[in-house]
């Protein structure tokens, strides 16, 4: 087994003793971690957490002796030396509002996550890494949570007084490629304005107005269908649903969150399947897959239209996002409002150290949580 006790050489961008970036990524059934020497992954590992040892824990906040022990217990097993860290990030949690950028870790972001707005695995990315920093005397980050909010005032109104608009989207991966298309084009973030299409099995549409994310259709809640979620439906057939169907609230929100999309027309959330019954002459995959793609260029004409069709590209990144046909057919669409660009993925991981990296650089300040 191979030992990181003493860092690893020959990286861009840092060296080695006292230079590596260790990233924790908690998920629903497990707890990602990456290790990195500047843009170089040093290591990448997906930690299992098995369906029995979860079940023994009524919430997500009950995990984090567990998850945190599997983390330590993964790092000496390798010969990770934490006093090589410089930096230890966690992916964010569902906190309140607040800008994109990345976050020192600190004893009132730690209160916050123990008490969540919504109870998920990600709530424990900050927490395990500032635990694992402080032991060691390394700064611990979040980099942009889900619940990044830099909406203008007018985006929040929804036509009902009682709804407001929710900026909750997936801004780790929107913002890391947003960074990636100004690298390659030698642009600053803050200069230009973009339309960011995060393409996976919830689907998010930013537009990027000087840097700042203006708008978003919550994955949840509005927008184009995806793999797993319905987003957008039509209200009044909906309200019909909920009193008709017998179901409970936490059962519907799972329903329109987790059973819908492609999983309800064609009874799969794998687009490479939908491919294959399409390839096989299967009309109603097809009908499904041409609606997906119909629904995705719609938001993001609407999202065209916050930045009044000033936008210099059409950034397309998520799993989806590896799909020739999906990226034809909305270059097909959407190509006349600005030319697109891909970066097909959802690196979680990268985008994490990503953040760390601008600190370092000097390209972004950190962001005191209060």
């Amino acid at each position: 087994m191979r030992s990181y006790s003493e860092g690893v050489s020959g990286s861009a961008g840092a060296s080695s003793a006292g230079a590596l970036v260790l990233s924790i990524n908690p998920g629903s059934t497990s707890t990602k971690l990456g290790l990195f020497d500047g843009e170089k992954a040093v290591f990448k590992e997906n930690l299992s957490h098995g369906a029995e040892e979860l079940a023994q824990y009524s919430t997500c906040f009950e995990q984090l002796g567990f998850r945190k022990k599997a983390v330590l217990s993964f790092l000496e097993s390798n010969g990770v030396a934490l006093k090589n860290l410089a930096a230890v990030i966690g992916r964010g949690g569902v906190l309140k509002p607040l800008g994109a950028g990345t976050y020192r870790v600190n004893e009132k972001m730690i209160a916050d996550l123990g008490r969540p707005r919504e109870d998920h695995p990600s709530n424990l990315g900050g927490i395990i890494a500032y635990e694992i920093a402080k032991t060691v005397g390394v700064p611990a980050y979040i980099a942009d949570p889900v619940s990044v909010d830099e909406f203008t005032e007018v985006a929040r109104l929804s036509g009902l007084k009682e709804i407001e608009r929710r900026a909750l989207g997936h801004a780790l991966n929107v913002r890391a490629t947003a960074f990636k298309y100004t690298h390659d084009h030698k642009r600053r973030l803050d200069e230009i304005n973009l339309v960011v299409a995060h393409l996976g099995g919830g689907i998010s549409i930013v537009p990027f107005k000087k840097g700042k994310m203006v708008d978003v259709n919550c994955a949840n809640d509005m927008g184009p269908f995806s793999p797993e979620r319905t987003a957008g439906l039509p209200v009044t057939p909906l309200i019909r649903l909920c009193f008709q169907s017998g179901k409970s609230e936490k059962e519907m929100v799972a329903w329109v969150t987790k059973k819908a999309g492609l999983i309800s027309y064609l009874g799969t959330n794998d687009l490479r399947e939908v491919k294959r019954r399409i390839a096989a002459g299967d009309e109603k995959a097809k009908l499904v897959f041409e609606a997906m793609c119909y629904q995705i260029a719609k938001e993001i004409g609407a999202m065209a239209t916050v930045l009044k069709g000033d936008l210099e590209a059409i950034v397309l990144t998520g799993g989806l996002a590896f799909d020739e046909d999906l990226v034809a057919d909305l270059k097909e669409r959407v190509g006349w409002i600005a030319p697109l660009a891909v970066y097909p993925g959802e690196e979680e991981l990268e985008a994490l150290n990503s953040a760390v990296l601008r600190l370092l650089s000097g390209e972004e300040a950190e962001k005191e949580y209060s």
